[in-house]
């Protein structure tokens, strides 16, 4: 398939489309800067710019764009930045493909979001026909999710991937937590009660080349393993394979001064099902954590 990706350089977007050109595909990669390659095409979210022909050249749009959460501290400026950042892009990418003929427009649509749709569960567990809960996420992926509407309503298929916590070494959950726990200076964040929504990297890959394939699967996907643990099991066993104590838990108060707002959502909990794909027969490769953690860490 010829597929069109924004958001290709980030720490999910890198992996993604080194493996959809493992499988075989060709990957067109938007930037906002002048394009430097062939398999580069320049576009402007911002200000709503993307020619319509780069769109019909696709087969499949995947859209991987965003500002990280975890990256920076959180104030107003940047609370608008990750919005826009994930807004503008779905909506100039939606816009596109529903303005082409029918015949031109890509058939699929993977276009990112996050299980934060579904704010704090507490021990309540959701699937993909829970609705949204409430906090600065669950308002973001609201919208979100809402920008793809033009594609859909033309008739493309459209796939929410929302998102949980993906395990690699080199980013997104693990990698900040790794030195303090080699360190032996760790622990459980707050109570440690919290649920937290992993997955492993390589079911993440295996998911979304899935989720590209199955033409009878629309909407919101979870993209989380089968088996959610506590906050307090996930530091468990991740200092079991480090063969490290973790012992030394962090309170809230010391994450709000850390984090600042972003110390709200660490401490969400957030019990997550795979509904969709688990109905759809998706082959996990790493259902538990210990497998999934041993393959983050050596991999």
């Amino acid at each position: 398939m010829r597929i069109l990706m924004a958001g290709a350089s980030g720490f999910l977007g890198t992996r993604l489309a080194d493996r959809f050109t493992a499988d075989g595909h060709q990957v067109t990669r938007l930037v906002r800067r002048p394009a430097r390659t062939p398999d580069e095409r320049q576009w402007n979210p911002s200000a709503a710019q993307l020619d319509p022909a780069v769109v019909a050249e696709a087969d499949a749009v995947v859209n991987l764009a965003g500002a990280g959460v975890g990256d920076k501290r959180w104030d107003d400026d940047y609370r608008r930045l990750i919005r826009s950042s994930r807004v503008d892009t779905t909506t100039t990418l939606a816009v596109a493909i529903a303005g082409l003929p029918a015949e031109d427009r890509p058939k699929v649509l993977l276009n990112s979001s996050a299980v934060g749709w579904y704010g704090n569960t507490g021990d309540r567990v959701v699937e993909e026909d829970a609705p949204a809960g409430e906090g600065f996420l669950a308002d973001v992926c609201r919208v979100w999710e809402a920008a793809t509407r033009p594609a859909e309503d033309a008739g493309v298929r459209v796939v929410r991937l929302r998102t949980g916590l993906p395990l690699h070494r080199d980013g997104g959950l693990l990698k900040p937590q790794l030195l303090p726990f080699r360190l032996g200076i760790a622990g459980r964040l707050g109570s440690g009660r919290q649920w937290l929504p992993w997955i492993s990297m390589v079911d993440w890959l295996d998911s979304a080349a899935f989720l590209l394939a199955r033409e009878n699967v629309a909407g919101p996907v979870n993209l989380v393993g089968p088996n959610p643990v506590t906050n307090a099991e996930f530091t468990k066993e991740l200092a079991r394979q480090l063969h490290r104590p973790a012992i030394i838990p962090i309170p809230a108060l010391a994450l709000k001064v850390v984090l600042g707002g972003f110390a709200h959502e660490a401490l969400t909990s957030t019990r997550v099902l795979p509904g969709v794909l688990n109905r759809a027969g998706f082959p996990w490769r790493h259902p538990d954590l210990a497998g999934a953690l041993h393959a983050a860490l050596t991999e």
